[in-house]
């Protein structure tokens, strides 16, 4: 019950390259689940993905050797519960600016005294509805914390944050950073860039997994040259809306005048 697979893959010799997830559709996160992606990142936050859909999301996941991400939208308690109860095992938590908040969100996933989780197993899917005799017991052991810093105050306290006693990884977002920097729009800025290369050493440096969005390749293996573990490197959506484009460009109205 306590061992955690994605866990062992981070502490592992390969960088794991994954995909979000962001149609909120199980029917697409079945699909991606089988193309040899290490990981899936199930998000809340930019999409219209409740409780529900997430549930749905994980039952069509499960048969696949994929590893897999939930994103609330907040470091909500609640919702943390609500998710940690469907049967997640890592979360990856966005806008986490302080230590004080890093130990906010890593109380919320443990059960007391270590934390504030409210118990609810007989009810949950992840207990197997109480069919898992020591969940109770063993739940804490068996989950990975991620937590998402991506902005300047968050950089600041990035030493203090990596340090906190039960964060597994830490997430640099490289769009909200470039906002918070001045280059809205622009994560590909050379000074976003060579930020976003100091705080992985940093967080690698500190003895913990530093992963990142990177959609461009040559971008991905640069972070990875500079310490990142897991990288993201696209999306349902986007692929959807850039394949769907160039078939329009190759049959669509305009191409259909000559």
């Amino acid at each position: 019950m306590t061992r955690n697979r994605w866990a062992e893959l981070l502490r592992g010799g390969r960088a794991q390259y994954g995909m979000w997830i962001a149609s909120g559709n199980a029917y697409s996160a079945e699909i991606c689940a089988g193309s040899g992606l290490d990981w899936l990142m199930l998000d809340q936050e930019h999409v219209p993905n409740d409780i529900r859909s997430t549930l749905a999301q994980l039952q069509a996941v499960a048969a696949y050797p994929v590893e897999v991400l939930v994103r609330p939208a907040s470091a909500d308690p609640v919702a943390v519960k609500q998710l940690l109860d469907i049967g997640v095992t890592n979360l990856i938590v966005p806008m986490i600016e302080s230590a004080d908040a890093a130990r906010a969100l890593v109380a919320a996933t443990r059960y007391p005294p270590a934390g504030i989780r409210g118990v609810g197993s007989a009810l949950a899917r992840a207990s197997r509805w109480n069919r898992t005799s020591d969940y109770l017991i063993t739940a804490d052991e068996g989950l990975t914390v991620t937590v998402q810093v991506e902005s300047v105050e968050g950089l600041e306290a990035l030493p203090d944050i990596v340090g906190v006693d039960g964060v597994d990884a830490v997430f640099i977002g490289p769009a909200d950073l470039a906002a918070s920097m001045g280059y809205l729009g622009r994560p590909d800025a050379p000074e976003v860039v060579e930020t976003i290369e100091k705080a992985l050493q940093t967080i690698s440096g500190c003895g913990k997994s530093a992963g990142v969005n990177a959609f461009d390749e040559s971008l991905a293996r640069r972070y990875v040259d500079a310490g990142a573990r897991f990288v993201l490197v696209g999306a349902d959506v986007t692929l959807l809306a850039r394949g769907s484009e160039t078939l329009a460009a190759r049959y669509g109205r305009g191409a259909r005048q000559n």
